[in-house]
């Protein structure tokens, strides 16, 4: 009783810090761009859509009746959610393995990474784990003894599941191999009252099935076929070795052991029962991540199996040596304290900006208030009947959440198409091509050029040009410098017919992390189709520090640009002599300004440099 107690302190305190940090933090945190797009369905009701049944829209619909328009409020029921996992889990573990085992499976469900933030994000894997959670214990519940209240939590949490993701066909199929491997399991597949359960489970997923037949399809073609390559990938190991990161290395290996366990258990069905249904749930994930979509995030994807084996991972860990009971649980803490630290990271504009340049600089959380702003500004400025335009799905969800508006009117963009959106927005009749915006009334077009690769941001240009004609910059909103780049257009441009597109810059020397002197010379070359560049300078941290030469030759560029329009011809070259006497010594941000032969002016994205002298 006092081993008990013990651990039961220890969780009520994890619980509690855990919880608040999750609360503070989602007050901060800008919405991820899935949670945008999330909030942008809950404005369109719905059983089902391209991207997901209904459940993760109406989660967000509920918080937001409760608290408004907030940050919060849009997360507050996942919070709820993932607050409550921890207490599932132990409660599933002190059912059948005692109260000690119990609090130790819901203190480790507290502090491993990949669950200590669970519900800190509105997306649908809370839910899914919640579903999935509680099917596991409707199955140890049923496996002991058949009675309409396992029956009742088992048909509950198949048809959570089934409104939460299309992924949780997978939980299903794992349980289903599990109980087939298990004497007493195949006994309870032939159940009447589990089978009422299973079929009563079976109707959640009619929304999706009737949205399918509606639609061609498209949101299963998009998570079966269109995002998964299908064939091996060594990139694969990666997937795997991220697992142990949030699982923690330690009580990844318990969890393995109590899998390995598991397939000798014998006559010990509640270990064997969440043993093999943890393990074969992961093991087929972890194959799966060497044939799966490796573009997107999926370290979540494992979740439901973890929580089966986190109900018998402190019998396995009991058995080890004090040192390395104690090394498991200091590096689960420091697990913990290191995942909720990142995302404090992620909610401080401040350390977004010093992560900028870097490889995991947090694209999908930054620049959405900066660009919000101008926006207000720039439409302040122009007619009241002025029709807002963004180029892709991602902007029109976050400027929307931004606005608190969901009517914002969105382009043909390959983003739309690569996450499964498209379908999506043309049922809300956000993507018409007609009538082309600014032809009836004015229109502001937002337009992220740093979502496209930079060898085919002119394509995408030019296919703006197809869409809306013109695109001459009214305003560039630079971010981080220039990591995350917006440019606003108003439309119509009546000038002219000509395709004519925002400017594209590279700097040649010096090199990014370069380290210079006092006096350095910058080369590099610029254009703008369409319209040409008419004088570029050289920034360091924002000023101007030079004028360049521009009109040099510039070889190549015909060729890799196939260059239309372009009036300086081949002439595209720039050098400029820098003095940067007056600099301290250390890291500076190099930039350049474009002047276009129109007046308009666009800074370009920023690149770090050290003066070293």
């Amino acid at each position: 009783m006092d081993e008990a107690r013990t651990w039961r302190r220890n969780f009520l305190m994890a619980w509690s810090l855990v919880s608040l940090a999750k609360l503070w933090i989602a007050t901060r945190l800008p919405l991820f761009v899935d949670e945008a797009f999330y909030w942008q369905e809950s404005r369109h009701l719905a059983w089902a859509y391209s991207d997901l049944p209904g459940m993760t829209a109406w989660l967000i619909h509920l918080g937001e009746s409760i608290g408004g328009h907030q940050l919060w409020a849009v997360r507050l029921p996942f919070l709820l959610l993932g607050a409550a996992l921890p207490w599932l889990v132990a409660r599933i573990a002190t059912r059948w393995f005692g109260a000690v085992a119990g609090w130790q499976a819901g203190l480790l469900t507290c502090l491993m990474p990949l669950t200590a933030t669970l519900g800190l994000l509105a997306l649908p894997d809370v839910p899914m784990a919640a579903a999935a959670a509680l099917c596991l214990a409707a199955g140890a519940r049923l496996l002991q003894r058949v009675d309409a209240a396992g029956a009742a939590m088992l048909a509950l949490g198949l048809v959570l599941g089934a409104l939460s993701h299309y992924r949780f066909a997978g939980v299903i199929v794992t349980g289903f191999v599990a109980l087939l491997l298990m004497r007493e399991g195949r006994k309870l597949l032939c159940n009447k009252q589990v089978i009422v359960a299973l079929v009563i489970g079976a109707a959640g997923w009619l929304p999706l099935i009737f949205w399918n037949l509606a639609n061609a399809d498209a949101g299963l073609k998009f998570h079966l076929l269109e995002r998964h390559p299908w064939r091996f990938d060594v990139g694969g190991v990666s997937f795997v070795l991220i697992q142990m990161l949030l699982v923690t290395p330690l009580l990844f290996v318990a969890l393995m052991q109590a899998f390995a366990q598991a397939i000798r258990a014998g006559d010990n069905m509640q270990w064997r029962y969440f043993g093999l249904l943890g393990g074969i749930s992961t093991i087929g994930l972890f194959v799966l991540g060497f044939f799966a979509d490796n573009e997107r995030v999926s370290f979540h994807w494992t979740l439901p199996g973890y929580l089966a084996l986190l109900a018998v991972a402190p019998l396995v860990i009991g058995r080890w040596s004090r040192s390395w009971r104690q090394l498991t649980w200091g590096m689960l803490v420091a697990g913990m304290i290191a995942m909720l630290g990142w995302h404090l990271l992620l909610a401080s504009p401040t350390m977004r900006r010093e992560m900028a340049g870097q490889k995991h600089y947090p694209s999908n959380f930054s620049g959405w208030d900066e660009l919000a702003a101008a926006v207000h500004e720039e439409l302040s400025a122009m007619p009241e009947n002025t029709e807002l335009v963004v180029d892709n799905f991602k902007l029109g969800a976050e400027l929307g959440f931004a606005m608190n508006r969901a009517d914002i009117r969105v382009l043909e963009h390959p983003l739309n198409a690569k996450h499964g959106r498209a379908a999506q927005l043309q049922l809300w009749g956000l993507t018409r091509t007609t009538p082309i915006p600014g032809s009836q009334r004015p229109a502001l077009l937002v337009v992220d050029s740093s979502e496209v690769r930079f060898r085919d941001l002119l394509a995408q240009y030019r296919n703006l040009c197809r869409q809306v004609g013109a695109v001459v910059p009214r305003r560039v909103v630079n971010v981080d410098h220039g990591e995350r780049r917006f440019i606003l257009a108003a439309l119509p441009v009546k000038e002219t017919m000509v395709c004519t597109t925002p400017a594209l810059a590279y700097v040649d020397n010096p090199r990014p992390l370069a380290k210079l002197g006092r006096r350095f010379v910058v080369e590099g070359w610029a254009f703008r189709e369409g319209i040409g560049i008419d004088a570029v300078e050289v920034l360091i941290d924002g000023e101007p520090v030079a004028r360049a030469e521009y009109g040099l030759p510039a070889h190549g560029l015909d060729n890799f640009w196939g260059l239309r329009n372009e009036p300086n011809q081949m002439a595209l070259g720039f050098r400029a002599e820098v003095n940067a006497g007056h600099l301290r010594k250390g890291r500076h941000w190099l930039g350049l300004r474009l002047h276009g032969r129109d007046g308009v002016v666009e800074d370009w994205t920023e690149q770090i440099v050290e003066i070293a002298e």
